[in-house]
């Protein structure tokens, strides 16, 4: 079916680079800094030299071969349905690991707490267009050793909706699962890695890899090489180099399990050599991570990259601009799972707003992206002839029954200027607090029963005591 989409590179490109990946790997490989994943990178057929790992295009075919190119990521109950990652289908949700948080009663800019990270999923359980939930923040009030766990915890209290969680490492992998099994669905997590740029895996992401593959947890595994800096100042060269890091990560997770689920992941910052930082929004940035949503349609794997974030340091004509650019080159790229709806201050600050205005955005998209058909019916000739020279189709029986399928906004407002200054001449932001507010007022959706709770903590205090016992 006709749809829009944004095309960067065709079946040309996309294999010259995939060829230059295979060049590269071969022949410089990438250096692997965990023994375990150095045995296991040996036995699917690469060579191994210290930490180096060089990895054969035979290896790369054969995890290419058997990567499965369709995976279910289950909710725990409630509207949500069954999210199928897959390349076609295209999902939304928030992002991971900020350190500070706009209060919704003060305004006040402040380090993110456990409660702030149940609130926004609560949020987030009642907003349509947002598929997925991150924690959005590191909780400061939350012991450093397991505040990967109390993340968990505090999502799986405020909604139903599959969590995609960023661990430290793969040592939590078998708990997060069997949290999320307590909770009513145990195929409700996947699990979001990062090699570490230039081509190199740490020990933090080979676990995860590997603990991913061993339990069939959806592994999302998103590189972040830099042009500038981690990779030359070139998209079609940072593109390279992510895609060798995901690449050879793909052939280590194949080997431990074959068959088990891989989404690709998009990365690709550049280097701002002003004030050398990396933010998330500049077009050459959305450029490198439509040409990794490419390679990932060229392979046929689910993707991974990002929507509705902003550079903004305040939720100003900056923010709504950036997160309106960014949700629409997201979606254009039909990346499987957008990820970082609400994100400020280049991925340091989050807001209740900014996902509210985040959801109404996704909401503009899909509508943007829907089935765009030429046929018969679609075309309306008998109705166009009927009304004529002059005619108008307000009341016809095919306007009726086809109007609720164009989108209303639900937070921008369309009418005229007298009606908006006798409603009270409210901005968008005004609008949007006012949302906020509604939302943040209105019943939770559910609740976990008590023993669930207690579950819960039983097995945060496991984890802490296990840590205590380890040092």
């Amino acid at each position: 079916m006709p749809t829009a989409r944004l095309t960067l590179w065709g079946e040309a490109d996309c294999r010259r680079l995939h060829e230059a990946t295979l060049d590269l790997l071969a022949d410089v490989g990438v250096e692997v800094r965990y023994e375990p994943a150095l045995a296991l990178f040996q036995a699917a057929g690469c060579a191994v030299d210290g930490r180096r790992v060089r990895v054969p295009a035979r290896a790369v075919e054969k995890a290419l071969a058997s990567a499965p190119r369709e995976w279910l990521l289950k909710p725990r109950g409630g509207d949500t349905a069954p999210l199928a990652l897959r390349d076609g289908d295209v999902y939304y949700g928030t992002g991971s690991d900020v350190l500070y948080i706009i209060d919704p009663d003060s305004g006040e800019r402040r380090r993110v707490r456990q409660a702030d990270i149940e609130g926004q999923a609560a949020l987030c359980e009642k907003l349509p267009h947002i598929d997925f939930v991150m924690s959005m923040g590191l909780p400061e009030d939350a012991p450093r050793e397991v505040d990967d766990l109390v993340q968990v915890v505090a999502m799986l209290r405020g909604t139903r909706k599959p969590l995609m969680i960023a661990p430290r490492d793969g040592s939590v992998l078998r708990r997060i699962q069997e949290m999320a099994e307590l909770c009513g669905e145990k195929e409700s997590v996947s699990i979001y890695a990062m090699p570490s740029p230039p081509l190199m895996h740490d020990p933090d992401a080979l676990t995860k890899v590997i603990g991913c593959a061993e339990l069939q947890i959806p592994l999302i595994y998103a590189p972040a090489p830099n042009m500038g800096a981690s990779a030359p100042r070139s998209i079609a060269a940072v593109v390279l180099v992510g895609n060798a890091e995901t690449l050879s990560g793909l052939v280590l997770h194949q080997h431990v399990h074959a068959g088990a689920p891989f989404v690709y992941g998009a990365g690709g910052d550049v280097m701002d050599m002003r004030s050398m930082t990396a933010p998330y929004t500049p077009p050459d940035s959305r450029l490198a991570l439509h040409g990794c949503c490419e390679m990932a349609r060229f392979y046929g794997l689910p993707s991974f990259s990002y929507a509705g974030d902003a550079d903004a340091k305040t939720l100003d004509q900056q923010w709504g601009a950036e997160a309106a650019f960014t949700t629409a080159y997201g979606s254009l790229s039909r990346a499987t799972l957008l990820h970082d709806v609400g994100y400020l201050e280049t991925g340091l600050l989050t807001s209740y707003e900014s996902i509210v205005l985040g959801n109404e955005l996704v909401g503009y998209a899909r509508q943007f992206m829907r089935d765009v058909p030429v046929d018969d019916y679609s075309l309306a000739l008998d109705e166009i002839k009927a009304a004529g020279p002059g005619g108008n189709h307000l009341s016809s029986r095919y306007t009726r029954r086809h109007h609720r399928e164009f989108w209303s906004a639900d937070l921008f407002d369309h009418g005229m200027h007298d009606r908006w200054a006798a409603e009270g001449g409210l901005t968008l932001l005004d609008r949007v607090r006012q949302r906020v507010a509604e939302l943040r007022g209105s019943p939770r959706l559910f609740a976990l029963t008590p023993e669930q709770d207690a579950a819960l903590e039983g097995l945060v205090r496991e984890a802490l005591d296990d840590h205590a016992a380890r040092i």
